[in-house]
């Protein structure tokens, strides 16, 4: 009888030991996945991608917005709609990002590729943010020049990782969703930490001491430069170099004429620049207007951070839900929804909310994070219509110039709200007329759905390019065996919804 007894309890103990195992495994699973990719990689390369996407891009991303906002409102004393200008000029440098891809895979500084370039850019970011940081009462023209030199050594950095994963995706093509995912968690984390610690920092040291602090991920870029493996070419054909940046040119200037590429190509533009960026005077709303929430910087940064969750949560709601869609469909809804989220800043502006007693701190979280939630879920489907007008053979590079494209079309939205808040008169202590600027802004969302007949009518699974310019010619093996750099596409999430 106690032998039967036994039994069932060295099962149940046996029951337990598997369920503690099992919940170790979980608890242990991403550090084998990423001792996994240290083993078939360089473990200076996986390194090197958390610390270009995770601290210098997304962590840099989450630190740097804040303080940009409040160095340009109390340290140079901007108006709004200025302000809303020159966020657009801080992001000149990404406008030319094919440039630095072809740099990158055509032109190797002392027998290496990548190396000098990361060296480059992270002596070129330490050096602009500690001249911010340092500068006593800077010209506004020399601010910029600051902010803009550390927008180019991100820019450099990022096209410069972004090659090294395509090279790795080539060789590993197992694993390529693997480096993926490291990218968008590296680029997610990193971001959702600099948000939440963003407004405690600018409260401590104010917006030039984040500036110093920024200065370290730029010197880690410097490290990665120093401990990236990479093999030593003998004998550079530099006279070569010329003719690869004109081949490619040339190529890239082929695919932009054929129709089913143009047109996408166009829509993109269109639904980006009609996206009216007012940010800056929200903003000031925010933490200035006399019967506004004056909310203080911890709260900014806290407001920043949740926003930061609803990208996450709009990737995961497009992957699960939507990414076998129409794209045509997807845009519809999602571009409806995204001129109705712009509403919801009307509930702060006209203190509705007040009157059923719901505090103005619950409103802006639930609207930064609705709001970003959407606008990733616009934006997902562009990047999967972007990656599927690429040409065999120069697919990094017309990636690279789609982004850039893009960025044009942030750029427009940018200075077109500022353009608007400068006519509604809307200033740092005048914002009567900002819930016109609102409501101005979210029928210009909705008007893009004017033009999907512009957006091929397909599902993300068929091809949308010609047969011939899929299927790489013999003459293009030089081009493709190098592989011009590939751009992977949290990265452009990212940095587009940083833009807007």
């Amino acid at each position: 009888m106690r032998e039967e007894d036994e039994l069932p309890l060295e099962g149940q103990l046996h029951k337990e030991k598997s369920q503690k195992n099992k919940m170790l495994g979980l608890i242990l699973k991403p550090y084998y996945w990423f001792r996994m990719l240290c083993d078939k990689f360089h473990w200076s390369f996986v390194s090197g991608v958390v610390i270009i996407y995770g601290i210098n891009q997304g962590l840099s991303t989450g630190l740097s917005k804040i303080s940009t906002q409040y160095y340009m409102k109390d340290e140079q004393k901007l108006q709004p709609s200025e302000a809303q200008i020159y966020s657009g000029i801080i992001q000149l440098p990404w406008i030319v990002k094919p440039l630095w891809g072809l740099l990158t895979d055509t032109l190797p500084i002392r027998g290496y590729r990548r190396r000098p370039y990361f060296i480059l850019a992270g002596f070129l970011g330490a050096f602009a943010m500690l001249s911010l940081s340092f500068g006593d009462k800077l010209q506004l023209a020399s601010a910029l020049l600051c902010l803009m030199g550390g927008s180019a050594a991100q820019a450099v950095a990022d096209v410069t990782i972004d090659a090294c994963v395509t090279e790795n995706s080539i060789s590993h093509p197992s694993l390529a969703s693997d480096m993926q995912s490291l990218c968008g968690v590296s680029s997610s984390v990193g971001q959702l930490i600099g948000y939440t610690l963003s407004g405690f920092l600018v409260h401590l040291i104010g917006s030039k001491g984040v500036f110093g602090v920024l200065s370290i991920p730029a010197a880690l870029v410097i490290l990665v430069g120093m401990m990236l493996h990479e093999p030593f070419i003998h004998n550079v054909a530099y006279r070569q170099v010329g003719q690869k940046f004109l081949d490619a040119c040339k190529a890239m200037w082929m695919a932009l004429k054929c129709e089913n590429v143009w047109r996408p190509c166009l829509y993109m533009y269109i639904s980006l620049a009609l996206s009216l960026h007012i940010h800056e005077g929200m903003f000031y709303w925010y933490t200035d207007a006399k019967d506004g929430p004056l909310f203080s910087k911890e709260i900014v940064g806290t407001i920043s951070s949740v926003g930061a969750v609803g990208y996450l949560l709009g990737v995961l709601l497009y992957q699960n839900s939507f990414k076998n869609h129409p794209f045509r469909f997807v845009l519809f809804w999602s571009q409806l929804l995204y001129g109705a989220s712009g509403l919801l800043d009307l509930i702060l502006i006209s203190r509705v909310n007040l009157q059923f007693g719901i505090p103005d701190y619950v409103v802006a979280v639930c609207d930064a994070a609705i709001s970003h939630m959407i606008g990733r879920l616009r934006w997902m489907p562009l990047l999967v219509l972007s990656s599927k007008l690429c040409p065999s053979g120069i697919e990094g590079t017309f990636f690279a110039l789609l982004m850039s494209i893009d960025h044009v079309g942030s750029l427009t939205a940018s200075w077109a709200g500022g353009l608007l808040l400068h006519t509604l008169n809307v200033t740092r202590t005048q914002f009567d007329n900002l819930w016109i600027a609102v409501v101005i802004r979210s029928i210009s969302r909705v008007l893009p759905i004017g033009l999907l007949f512009l957006v091929p009518s397909s599902d993300p699974t068929a091809s949308i390019l010609p047969t011939e310019m899929l299927n790489r010619k013999k003459g293009d093996d030089n081009l493709g065996a190098q592989k011009l750099e590939m751009t992977p596409l949290v990265t452009n999430v990212d940095q587009h919804l940083v833009d807007s």
